[in-house]
């Protein structure tokens, strides 16, 4: 796990601050951003409802969601895959466009189709370009698989052989697109999943990056505008935010609630747990357990992903005082004054293709941690638990209705 940090890291100091300023010397557009924004600004949602009135109410155009792998040992294929397809063809009946997410490398590999072996490429190529194919007119954009550089999205591999994963399906899929916009996504900067792509740009008709400032550590609104320019500048292709939001509840633990919460698990103290990682874990439920191990991968490291990781946040149930932009607490209304701000703030860039929020509804429980009382994978929704709207719904749907006006009079599609 460390290796995918430092890269991260010393990549980013390389590419990020260089092309952040070249971005200010460059044009905010050229020939693809112009006509990628012809065929109509991306005001999109993740992980919706099918209330389809609802969603379009809040002036949302465009759904995300994954897709399953689509074949089973013996080639038919599977009913999680026959279930999306139907599930596509309610999408486009409900008057909404598709962005849909490929399959991971794991997934292959749970086939036993593995990336790093090249007598396997040729299946996933045919495995992408059936998608490609078999689900035209119903998909309007594919992603290539999610946020390649994030341990549980990527291991057991490594972020260049991702990279590669990314390349070979692009490259089987895009003479097969049709009207399907292909492209893949980031989370954050990750400067070297983007620098091993670099030689594939044109198999690429837009690249998505998602940034959740003031969530996961300390943000301020102007970080949003400069990755996205710094993305700009460095690939030339037009830009997605395939993925942002704002935590609207969440607040930090005390000294005494986090050495609760560490003697729920039987332990004494933080030392007592690190000097016992391996009985703090088999004390864990075993959703949270099997997760830790697997990010990581090795005992030694079980202890610095539970105390020093994104998962400390999840372990805690907290958002501390660092996660938040100056201004904008995690409370309904400060979720709100967040989209208020940030999507006009975003739009006026010729060079960004769309805007797709996460996510559509708060959730019971944390899809990473398992537990109802954590905040960092629950509070994200437009609507609560029960479908009803948050102050968040109101701001999108004012602020995504001046955006359709505005490429309504442009003539967009």
């Amino acid at each position: 796990m460390e290796n995918f940090i430092l890269d991260q890291v010393k990549y980013g100091l390389k590419y990020v601050p260089a092309n952040l300023a070249k971005s200010y010397f460059i044009k905010d557009s050229n020939s693809e951003t112009e006509n990628f924004r012809k065929k109509g600004f991306m005001r999109g949602i993740c992980h919706p409802s099918e209330d389809f009135e609802m969603l379009r109410g809040a002036n949302l155009e465009w759904i995300r969601i994954d897709i399953p792998f689509p074949f089973n040992e013996d080639g038919t294929l599977t009913q999680s895959y026959t279930d999306f397809k139907k599930k596509a063809e309610r999408i486009k009946a409900g008057g909404m466009k598709l962005m849909a997410v490929t399959p991971f490398p794991a997934e292959f590999l749970n086939h036993g189709i593995d990336v790093r072996k090249k007598e396997d490429i040729p299946e996933i190529e045919r495995i992408s370009r059936f998608l490609v194919t078999d689900l035209q007119g119903l998909v309007g954009a594919m992603q290539i698989v999610n946020e390649i550089g994030i341990p549980r999205f990527t291991l057991p591999f490594s972020v260049r052989e991702g990279a590669e994963f990314i390349a070979v399906t692009a490259k089987a899929m895009y003479p097969a697109r049709g009207d399907i916009l292909i492209g893949y996504n980031s989370a954050g900067p990750q400067s070297d999943l983007h620098l091993y792509l670099k030689p594939y740009m044109q198999y690429f008709d837009y690249i998505g990056i998602d940034l959740y400032m003031g969530c996961f550590f300390f943000g301020t609104m102007w970080m949003f505008e400069a990755l996205l320019r710094y993305l700009w500048a460095f690939t030339g292709k037009p830009i997605v935010l395939c993925e942002f939001g704002y935590i609207s509840a969440g607040a930090p633990k005390s000294k005494k609630e986090k050495l609760d919460i560490i003697r729920s698990y039987g332990m004494k103290n933080k030392k007592d747990a690190k000097n016992n990682i391996n009985k703090l874990l088999d004390n864990m439920p075993e959703h949270m357990s099997r997760y830790i191990k697997h990010c990581a991968q090795t005992p030694e490291r079980y202890a610095n992903y539970v105390f020093l990781s994104e998962f400390t946040n999840h372990f805690y149930k907290e958002l501390p005082k660092t996660c938040v932009i100056p201004g904008y607490p995690h409370t309904p209304q400060g979720q709100a004054k967040f989209y208020h701000e940030i999507l006009p703030r975003l739009y006026k860039y010729d060079f960004l293709g769309g805007l797709i929020i996460y996510c559509w509804s708060d959730s019971e429980k944390c899809y990473v941690c398992g537990q109802d009382d954590c905040p960092t994978e629950t509070r994200w929704g437009l609507v609560d638990c029960n479908g009803k709207p948050k102050p968040s719904y109101y701001a999108v749907r004012d602020e995504f209705s001046k955006i359709k006006w505005i490429e309504n009079l442009k003539g967009n599609k």
